[in-house]
């Protein structure tokens, strides 16, 4: 223990003492000076037997209620919190006390006079409960008005529990220079009330308008028991300000009983989204992963990354990161190291284009699961270098998917994206490509024809699943293939919101490519959890797909960062529009017209019913279209027309003004 924390319990622990001792003190005193008033304040002339009562039973009646006191832990309460509720606790059980102190000397020694009995009780309640509160009034006093020094200007918003106790804490702390001036509550019964001497001025509708009247600089939002959705509303007119915001994050502040200035925190873009956190059953999780070996590929990117600590952290019997790019690979596995030093960690490098590196590592680790999260995501990057979003994407799922079928992998996970739905871009076209590998493979599977799945070669070489020709390795294959389908991610390598602070950080401009663009958003720990639903749910061919909510307008969340670094949109921080790049669409969308969606234990998690298509159609015209992308074909897009028939490229990214089906 630190000479730090040794101290603070040695001050405590004489504290508690001193207090008992005054309790002891103060009760015998009580009962003193009401055995004192009712013979005329004359000492003289209380009788002896009285005295000798209370001089008995006094002491011990005293000790019997420090030990009642500290059984109902008035002794830890602390002085700066002390509230209606526990005065009253305390005032009960006082009272309480005193009725055994009736008894007691009445049937020990003798009947005393009624007035010593209601005068002591009395005086014994103020006096142990006035110790206890005199601390927070003399600080109340002291700090009625702030010092002129107040650099916050506070509005509050929720003029219930939490609220009341934010106030009282910045007006009792003299340390900080804050000062609430007013209350918003959307109850109309509070209007025009006060809560701890602060104005309750009108409901959400009257923030603007009061911020400007009370030339408020700061917002605390103290509604924990508030909805995503409903602090969402509440933020978004705040953020229309240039005050300062700040919320308590849930409802746990009021279960405990206490809440203070410490527990606000900023607010957050991921506040703003209006959607409450994906709430998965992380015991199902832990048993499926657990004592498996597990492989992610793109092991390093963001989502990669992140689903490396989630099955990290559930007990694998071991874990294989495949990353072609080092830098990338090299940061998870010392961050993975130092947190769990004895997980059996293996970091490979390696691509998903090559086949022989491929079945090497099958060949070596054979997972049981796999996690396929290797990708090229950036959209302009890849209208670039179409055939390079065909070898990587599709061509290395497929390649990816046939190592792990071959090699006795149970289940297979496909990162997908919601661009793959009609898509504009060949990004997207090559992730739905990988849609409807994965689909193929499954009805391959559980059609009893895995041999009929050909193997694409770009080298000929060991990997050769059927090296023998007998077809043994086909036979009872039981690999499920699955997709998880989610929109952009918050924070990940490439969004929108790091390029944005960067931005923001330099002054400005800040670029956004079209004034009505809207996406859909996510966590990243949110999209990593449901990619690791999508494996215990999963028994093969679906697409798991996120209801994220209401969408978001990129402008809307690139002036909300602006306000949030304190800045002003359009004042401070310019905002251009830069246009819409090659092959992006306005509005993305979460699921197909034809796809059917069907619900899962989860309400927030829906399974799409895959489109038919004929599988082994697809899988020649795959063929060709991996020939054309190593041959690096000019007419690349024409070659995935065919095969990806929603995929149509996007006039000037003005495609995808289509309803939204969730």
């Amino acid at each position: 223990m630190s000479g730090k924390k040794k101290k603070l319990l040695t001050d405590r622990r004489i504290q508690t003492t001193l207090l008992m001792i005054y309790d002891i003190g103060v009760i015998m005193l009580s009962y003193f000076v009401a055995l004192w008033f009712r013979f005329d304040c004359q000492y003289s002339q209380i009788p002896n037997e009285m005295i000798s009562a209370y001089a008995i039973f006094c002491p011990v009646y005293a000790v019997v209620c420090v030990i009642v006191f500290y059984f109902f832990r008035f002794y830890n309460m602390v002085w700066s919190f002390v509230g209606y509720r526990d005065l009253v606790q305390l005032f009960t059980v006082s009272i309480c006390m005193s009725c055994l102190h009736i008894f007691g000397i009445t049937i020990i020694f003798q009947r005393l006079p009624i007035s010593y009995y209601l005068i002591g009780a009395c005086l014994q309640a103020i006096a142990v409960c006035g110790i206890r509160i005199s601390y927070r009034l003399l600080n109340s006093i002291r700090n009625r008005s702030k010092p002129a020094d107040i650099t916050g200007r506070v509005m509050i918003i929720g003029a219930g529990a939490s609220g009341q106790m934010i106030i009282r804490d910045i007006a009792n702390a003299s340390e900080i220079k804050d000062k609430v001036v007013c209350a918003i509550d959307d109850n109309p019964n509070k209007w025009n009330k006060y809560i701890e001497r602060v104005p309750i001025v009108g409901g959400r509708d009257d923030i603007l308008s009061n911020v400007e009247k009370y030339h408020v600089n700061k917002i605390f939002l103290a509604i924990p028991s508030a909805t995503a959705e409903q602090k969402r509303d509440i933020l978004n007119i705040c953020s229309e300000t240039n005050c300062e915001l700040k919320q308590l994050p849930g409802m746990y502040q009021l279960m405990n009983g206490q809440v203070s200035m410490s527990d606000m925190r900023k607010v957050s873009v991921e506040d703003l989204l209006g959607r409450e956190p994906i709430q998965t059953d992380m015991k199902e999780v832990f048993d499926f992963i657990n004592g498996k070996v597990v492989m992610v590929t793109g092991g390093g990117g963001s989502i990669g990354s992140e689903l490396c600590r989630q099955i990290a952290a559930h007990s694998p019997k071991q874990l294989i990161i495949f990353e072609v790019y080092e830098n990338s690979a090299y940061d998870i596995q010392n961050e993975l190291k130092d947190k769990y030093p004895d997980l059996s960690l293996v970091v490979l490098i390696g691509s998903v284009r090559d086949s022989r590196r491929l079945f090497q590592v099958f060949g070596d680790y054979h997972p049981d699961i796999v996690y396929h999260a290797a990708a090229h995501k950036h959209v302009p990057l890849m209208e670039d270098s179409p055939c390079e979003a065909i070898k990587n994407n599709s061509i290395g799922t497929y390649k990816t998917a046939y190592a792990a079928m071959v090699h006795g992998c149970k289940r297979f996970v496909l990162i997908s994206t919601d661009k793959a739905v009609n898509p504009t871009n060949i990004m997207g076209a090559s992730k739905r490509l990988c849609e409807m590998i994965i689909q193929s493979f499954d009805e391959k599977i559980k059609a009893g024809k895995a041999n009929e799945l050909p193997q694409f070669f770009t080298h000929e070489g060991f990997e050769n699943a059927d090296k023998d020709g007998s077809g043994k390795v086909f036979r009872d294959i039981k690999t499920e293939f699955v997709a998880v389908r989610f929109g952009n991610v918050l924070g990940s390598n490439g969004s929108v919101i790091p390029l944005f602070k960067k931005q923001i950080e330099k002054g400005g401009p800040v670029t956004v490519t079209h004034p009505d663009i809207i996406r859909y958003f996510m966590t990243i720990s949110e999209a990593v959890s449901l990619v690791m639903l999508a494996g215990t749910y999963a028994h093969g061919g679906e697409i798991f797909v996120l209801d994220m909510g209401s969408p978001m307008k990129i402008d809307t969340l690139a002036r909300n960062l602006i306000r949030l670094s304190g800045l002003r949109p359009d004042v401070d921080i310019k905002i251009e529009y830069s246009g819409l790049r090659p092959g992006e669409k306005l509005y993305e969308e979460k699921l197909m017209a034809e796809e059917g969606l069907k619900k899962t234990a989860n309400k927030l998690i829906h399974i799409g019913k895959p489109i038919p298509f004929n599988v082994d159609e697809f899988l020649d015209e795959l063929d060709g279209l991996m020939s054309a992308a190593y041959k690096n074909k000019a007419n690349i897009r024409d070659y995935v027309k065919k095969v990806v028939t929603t995929y149509r490229e996007a006039d000037n990214g003005l495609l995808g003004n289509t309803t939204e089906i969730l």
